[in-house]
């Protein structure tokens, strides 16, 4: 018997997360990022201008899949790279973010907590291409039932399509669920509009946290760690029967 499968009740709750910020530490773009660009032959602050103003674009893979979105970015900074140095760099930006993705210390125990009680979880994240490859190797993965990529659904937070998709692939309606996040994207309105409770992860070092769009509307409840946030998100629950 699988060890992480969840006996879940009658009438299942879930808790939807999201990922960066939220189950890891804050991300920030750290010196392995610089080798991509050199490898396509442009400058890294131009080209780290370039990720940050198509951001949602790259999230809703408007440019194709992960190569294709790398050419796209040359493109926009004057470069046409031969096909074996678009895979160089592809294959060095995968390694940049993958270096820059922490799990929170308490992410594991955590999720593995909530299994424990029967709580269905999916992870609601906006991000590139990068982070369906990086999460196959997370000691987390095997705690996640539903796993809702932007760069999948076509859509971002707060887009309705992202929290439903992750309500349809646990089996659970809007109001069997909650949700923690940072706030990036204003991820917390948008499960607010769905009927969904939101909690906002407030931790300290969230201060630094890469992010483009922040959630200044919501004046819900906040916790300072996972484990408090995900408590006082399920709280908001009806008590599994």
């Amino acid at each position: 018997m699988d060890p992480y499968q969840s006996v879940y009740p009658v009438s299942p709750r879930a808790l939807l997360l999201d990922f960066y910020g939220t189950l890891t530490t804050a991300c920030t773009r750290g010196p392995a990022h610089d080798l991509a660009p050199r490898l396509l032959g442009v400058q890294p602050e131009e080209y780290r201008a370039v990720l940050d103003s198509s951001f949602y674009a790259r999230c809703r893979g408007a440019y194709g899949d992960a190569l294709e979105t790398l050419r796209w970015i040359a493109g926009e900074l004057g470069v046409a790279p031969s096909a074996s140095r678009l895979r160089a760099a592809q294959a060095a930006r995968l390694m940049a973010v993958r270096a820059d993705t922490r799990l929170r210390p308490e992410a594991f125990a955590t999720l593995w907590r909530l299994r424990r009680q029967g709580i269905r979880l999916a992870v609601v994240s906006d991000c590139a291409w990068e982070l369906p490859e990086i999460m196959r190797g997370l000691p987390i993965t095997h705690l996640i039932d539903a796993k809702v990529y932007s760069v999948h659904v076509g859509h971002c937070k707060p887009r309705p399509e992202m929290y439903l998709a992750a309500c349809a692939r646990l089996g659970v309606e809007p109001r069997d669920c909650a949700f923690v996040g940072d706030g990036g994207s204003r991820e917390l309105t948008g499960a607010q509009a769905l009927g969904i409770p939101a909690v906002k992860l407030s931790a300290p070092d969230l201060f630094d946290h890469l992010v483009f769009v922040t959630d200044d509307a919501f004046t819900g409840p906040s916790a300072p760690t996972l484990p408090e946030a995900t408590a006082l998100a399920l709280s908001a629950l009806s008590p599994a029967p």
